[in-house]
Formats: structure tokens, sequence, C-alpha cells
């Protein structure tokens, strides 16, 4: 089953790549099922259900008495378009996702939340004290990830993840070298901890925008 599925993915992704190309154009009708079958050498199951993944993901639509149409050129990955954007921009939207994150995750964080975060801190802190900036790095994404997991939002978990790999390369290439920066922000994060636990928003939200302002 796992095979299968892996199959059809696959095929999908094939037939996305075949309309970007305009081969299979905006509006028209994509071949029949057997056409398929003999295009991408695969079998009828695996055209259904790459038919109906791209059907469920917008990208196809089936009219009675037409078929199965293309409905819109695929947009490319969310994480390629980050890879390719200015970081500025990348950085004025993830404020804005923090700042919404923040703002839910005073709202909604549970018992268990608070303990991820306040491990997630602690990382940070041995990671400074050990002076070691990957470790640095990675706990403080661990840090921000774990709020965002507590506010609540999948969606906004799930847009704040595929930002994490834009911020891992910035600390990677652009953040200054050292952990300095980390360690003069940690006390802006344990004050962010705090806020989020005291269910303080409006605090948590100004603590995260000193943060983000100083690219820590």
């Amino acid at each position: 089953m796992k095979q299968e599925s892996r199959l059809f993915e696959q095929i999908a992704l094939k037939i996305r790549n075949n309309i970007k190309e305009g081969k299979f154009k905006a509006g028209e009708k994509i071949p029949s099922e057997p056409a398929l079958m003999e295009l991408y050498q695969v079998g009828r199951s695996t055209i259904r259900e790459a038919v109906k993944s791209l059907t469920l993901s917008g990208i196809l639509t089936v009219q009675q008495g037409f078929g199965t149409k293309v409905n819109a050129v695929p947009a490319e990955p969310i994480e390629q378009r980050l890879r390719s954007s200015d970081f500025e921009e990348i950085n004025q939207v993830r404020a804005l996702l923090e700042q919404e994150i923040v703002r839910l995750a005073t709202q909604n964080r549970s018992d268990s939340d608070l303990n991820a975060i306040g491990q997630a801190l602690e990382k940070r802190k041995l990671a400074i004290e050990s002076e070691s900036r990957t470790a640095c790095t990675n706990a403080d994404i661990e840090f921000h990830l774990a709020i965002a997991g507590a506010c609540g939002n999948r969606v906004l978990n799930d847009l704040y993840e595929s930002f994490t790999l834009i911020i891992r390369d910035f600390f990677a290439k652009r953040a200054p070298s050292g952990i300095a920066h980390f360690a003069m922000s940690h006390h802006l994060h344990e004050a962010l901890f705090d806020a989020i636990k005291n269910r303080d928003a409006d605090t948590a939200r100004q603590i995260i925008t000193t943060i983000l302002n100083n690219n820590h």
C-alpha cells in the first residue's frame, strides 16, 4: 500500500509539471484514462488516485458531460517560493505570523505546551553556555516552533514550519558569527515565555516585535 501511495503521488507531480510546462492547458480536458496510463506507464488505479488528488487540490475539475479539465496552473511549492524571496519580505511576513501566533498562544496554551516551550528555552540557555552556534540555532528555532504549536491553529503552525527553513538558512549565512546575539536576546525569550504563561497577549506581542526587530 505504501509503494502504491508513493507511485500515485509521483504521477500527480508529473501531471502538475506537465500542466506547468503547458502540455495540458488551463480550460482544456486532460487525456483519457487509457491515454494517461500509456503516457505514464502505470495502471488505471494509480491514474485515478493521481487525478483524484489533483482534483481535491483544485488543479483539476471534473465537469459532467465534458470530462476532467485543467482548472489552473499549479503554483510552485511554498518552500521553493520562500527560498527565492527577499529576506526582508520574508521577515515582514514572519513578523505578522509571529504576532498572531504569540497572541493565540497566550489564549490557547496548555500545560503540556508550556512544558515544551520551557524545555526549548532551557536548551537555548544551555546552548549559549556551551557556546555552540549550531545548538543555539536549533534551540532558538525549537523554542519558536513550540510557541507555534501552542497557538491552537494548525494552518498557522504549518506556515510557520515552512518559514523555519528560511530562518535556519538566515542564521547560517547572514546572522552575526558566534553566539553573542543569542545570549543578548535570551532575557527577551524568557520574558516571552512568562507572558505566554501569564496569558498576557499585549506584552507577548511587544516582546516578539523587539526580538524580530533585532533579527534574533
